[in-house]
């Protein structure tokens, strides 16, 4: 169950010291409440709200992807993990973004270039392993899967760019509808 709401102020048991903390749901909590009430342990995660990108924007990226795919004669993972790689974001642990080695290798690279159960991005940094072997360091990038709207939309941006410096026509990317759709929900303006 997923509820959004309010926090409220604390209330304090002021014999054990212990904290209660009142939550004001926006939705309508009592079925929820009536199967969780003899509960003696719940877990609960508390953060932010933030909006969710939409299975509309969703779609429509991976219609772009095959198009421009496609177009520029590659797979659609490929362009998909390249589209990641200039619009993407970076996964961060702790207020820091997370990094990690690999050979370097045609083989490793053709293998970053395809996947699907992770993306990375390639720096400039190599070194020699103490097995002798050269090694790249690279940074860890989340999968779209897990964008807000802002974000997906500035990957939508990209790659709508990118669609029309391979030549797309704009009818292609996009009909009038479409364009409407997208200016308002997400604010991408294809033109």
């Amino acid at each position: 169950m997923k509820f959004t709401g309010k926090l409220k102020q604390p209330i304090i048991d002021y014999l054990s010291g212990r904290m209660a903390v009142l939550f004001e749901p926006n939705e309508d909590f009592r079925q929820a409440y009536e199967e969780l009430k003899g509960c003696d342990k719940l877990s609960f995660e508390i953060k932010p709200y933030r909006a969710k990108r939409s299975l509309d924007a969703n779609a429509y990226y991976w219609v772009l992807i095959t198009k421009l795919a496609k177009k520029i004669s590659i797979s659609n993972l490929e362009l998909h993990n390249m589209m990641l790689r200039m619009y993407g974001q970076a996964e961060i642990i702790e207020g820091k973004a997370v990094y990690l080695t690999i050979p370097d290798t045609e083989e490793a690279e053709r293998k970053v270039n395809n996947a699907t159960d992770y993306h990375l991005q390639a720096t400039s940094q190599v070194r020699e392993g103490n097995d002798g072997i050269m090694y790249r360091t690279y940074k860890l990038l989340r999968g779209s899967h897990t964008y807000n709207t802002e974000e997906m939309a500035r990957l939508i941006d990209g790659l709508v760019q990118c669609c029309k410096d391979a030549g797309i026509p704009d009818s292609d990317i996009a009909s009038p509808d479409e364009k409407r759709i997208l200016k308002e929900r997400y604010g991408v303006d294809i033109g």
